[in-house]
């Protein structure tokens, strides 16, 4: 009887651990599948920011050279910074004009794109930084402007979105500034090269296309103080931005109240 008694017991037992390898098989097993699904979550991601990069450089190699400005205008101010309209009006003075598409560029704020987001509108911004002696303006299209990377770079006061004295003492790193556009799903364009305070655009340029830059704004009016400061010719910009295979934008840099006056 006690023999019986010790065949059950040692039966139990070894059920008991042949139950437990199972749990610990499953459970083994469902981690495994949940590091899948999480490794699975960081590639879709890196594919998703990859795409939407791709999407804003077909989008923007598409327009054609007459479309701007009367279609595509790729640089326009608003209230968020140092321009006369409200960010709103520019969004809808721009679909009864018919145009194509707009990218509002606020001095180092995307507050404006956090409250509205339009078919017609880019989310941009326009960051004022330096690469070496040169004072620069970079534009930042197609971005996630919700994405915590661009926080450290955007305005920390009115004034660094408005006043030219305050903005010119930005100290943004560029290098570190083209990688977060890009970690963002954003391009990089050098804003009305022929201002750059560049000796040679050329080698300027160079560098920059070294750090990541993808465009240049080529078609640009270079209206009041900027047609007196300038460095360079429409011509050089063209080469350049040949030469480096560039991305060519452009936009009126409008800061007034009717879209269409610049």
């Amino acid at each position: 009887m006690k023999d019986t008694e010790e065949i059950i017991e040692n039966s139990e037992l070894e059920q008991e651990i042949v139950d437990e390898g199972i749990k610990q098989t499953e459970e083994i097993s469902e981690l495994e599948e949940n590091i899948d699904i999480d490794e699975n979550s960081e590639e879709e991601t890196e594919v998703e920011i990859v795409e939407e990069k791709q999407d804003i450089r077909e989008l923007i190699k598409s327009f054609q050279p007459l479309d701007y400005f009367d279609f595509v205008n790729l640089h326009i101010h608003s209230k968020y910074s140092d321009g006369k309209a409200d960010f709103e009006d520019i969004i809808r003075q721009a679909k009864e004009l018919g145009y194509h598409k707009i990218a509002i560029c606020d001095h180092n704020t995307v507050e404006g794109h956090k409250y509205f987001q339009d078919d017609v509108l880019i989310p941009a911004v326009e960051f004022d930084c330096w690469c070496g002696y040169v004072f620069m303006h970079l534009l930042a299209y197609g971005i996630d402007v919700n994405n915590p990377v661009l926080d450290e770079f955007m305005a920390k006061s009115k004034k660094e979105t408005e006043a030219d004295i305050v903005r010119i003492w930005a100290r943004r790193d560029v290098k570190k500034l083209i990688n977060a556009i890009h970690e963002a799903g954003g391009i990089a364009v050098l804003a009305h090269p022929a201002c750059c305070w560049a000796i040679n655009l050329d080698k300027f340029v160079g560098k920059l296309v070294s750090y990541g830059l993808d465009g240049i704004e080529v078609h640009y009016p270079y209206r009041r103080h900027r047609a007196i400061i300038r460095f360079s010719t429409l011509r050089q910009i063209k080469d350049v931005a040949k030469k480096y295979n560039l991305i060519v934008t452009g936009g009126t840099d409008c800061h007034t109240r009717n879209i269409m006056a610049y």
